[in-house]
């Protein structure tokens, strides 16, 4: 949490915390300032000290909504340093930002970098900065592990609260979803349709989840994974637009929408087969059912995150399936971590991978996906089952979004012949 920063900063020698960009789409500013149109903004964290918003002019009253001690960039103008920066601009942003952090007492010490901006420009003014100001070490933290991801990885109850409607808005338009697909009706090669007769494609149920999102305040900012087939078999393939919703295979849905403007995101994923299953991936589904279930009812305060994906390897293996556990880069089986921490960013603290540190714990406070799989692509399908837990003060992993298990939907406008063979 951010009342946890402070002393994260002095554990890891930080004089400063420097953000840059804009408050939309940007998670360390964001995390701050509560995003906002405020663009190209400067933040400053010392250690001890209340955070320092710089906005430019044209921004004041969104800057103002950050509640946070605001400093309009006009108090220190570049052009000021343009003759000695002989034009020169990135010297002169360089030498304005030196002017501003010694105005504010940073004159020295370490300072960890942070934020999102076109990075061809800010590193050279970083670099131009750290010619002009040697005083000053800039620190590049790991993405995996920076301060800031520490701070982040507890939650508040405001925290929780946004993530738990964001959730809400996820499994409404996953519901709406389910009903339009259901409701299609079905061509005699198993082909869904449209309401003007055309075949149904990937590509037009992402467009009327982007709607849906939207109509409700929600945004689809890293990519909705719809898909059917062999791309269901590859985790991260996210769907082929012209692939035809067809019976019988197995669509992987993975849904991690944000609030808009670069707000908290939920993660969420089921798995379904119109119509009718074939054998063998409802048998995939069933084992990926059982983990799923086995690791909800194990889960403790406290415990290595690190330990329920060994947990969920050995059970796979057990089934005949390849993993992280016994071979290196599986591209078959179960291939991927049981799950992540949930916030600013879709991915965050605390991890689950077997080569993740130690100190990835079920801690109070921490929002984590759970979300098991197998995958075989050259057998045209995988399987995914995902929903994101809130790790309660009273060490209960609570479901902060419900929805059904169902593997096969059944079609209103459909039924399976008999003596069919699939």
């Amino acid at each position: 949490m951010k009342s946890d920063l402070d002393a994260l900063m002095q554990d890891r020698r930080l004089d400063a915390i420097l953000v840059f960009g804009d408050a939309e789409y940007n998670p360390p500013m964001y995390y701050f300032v509560g995003g906002g149109h405020v663009s190209s903004a400067l933040l400053i964290k010392k250690v001890g000290k209340e955070p320092v918003l710089f906005y430019n002019d044209m921004e004041r009253d969104e800057a103002a909504r950050s509640g946070l001690k605001t400093v309009s960039f006009s108090e220190f103008p570049m052009t000021d340093f343009m003759e000695q920066a002989n034009g020169d601009m990135q010297l002169a942003v360089a030498l304005n930002f030196r002017r501003i952090f010694s105005e504010f007492g940073l004159s020295g010490g370490r300072a960890a970098v942070y934020g999102r901006m076109e990075l061809s420009h800010l590193f050279g003014v970083l670099m131009k900065l750290a010619s002009v100001m040697p005083e000053l070490e800039l620190v590049g933290e790991s993405g995996m592990d920076s301060t800031l991801l520490r701070a982040m990885e507890t939650k508040d109850d405001l925290e929780i609260a946004r993530i738990r409607q964001i959730g809400a808005v996820t499994t409404t338009v996953v519901q709406m979803v389910q009903d339009y697909l259901t409701a299609c009706d079905v061509r005699e090669d198993e082909v869904l349709l449209k309401e003007d007769g055309s075949p149904l494609t990937v590509g037009d149920v992402k467009s009327k989840i982007a709607l849906w999102l939207a109509e409700r305040g929600a945004v689809d900012v890293e990519g909705v994974i719809f898909a059917i087939g062999r791309d269901a078999g590859v985790p991260h393939s996210v769907g082929a637009p012209e692939d035809l919703m067809t019976l019988g295979k197995t669509i992987v849905f993975d849904i991690f929408p944000a609030e808009k403007g670069g707000g908290y995101f939920f993660d969420f994923t089921r798995t379904w087969s119109l119509g009718y299953a074939a054998p063998e991936a409802q048998s995939l589904y069933d084992q990926v059912r059982e983990v799923y279930d086995k690791v909800i009812e194990n889960l403790d305060l406290n415990a290595s995150f690190i330990d329920y994906q060994r947990m969920t390897c050995e059970y796979f293996e057990s089934k005949g399936h390849k993993s992280q556990l016994n071979t290196k880069a599986p591209l078959e089986g179960y291939v991927h971590s049981l799950g992540h921490g949930v916030g600013l960013n879709i991915h965050e603290r605390p991890w689950s991978a077997l080569t993740a540190a130690g100190d990835n714990l079920l801690k109070p406070g921490v929002v984590i996906s759970i979300e098991p799989g197998l995958y075989y692509p050259d057998k045209g399908m995988g399987v995914r089952i995902e929903d994101t837990y809130w790790v309660r003060p009273d060490g209960k992993a609570e479901l902060l979004a419900d929805y059904p298990y169902d593997f096969v939907l059944p079609m209103k406008k459909w039924k399976k012949e008999v003596g069919s063979k699939k």
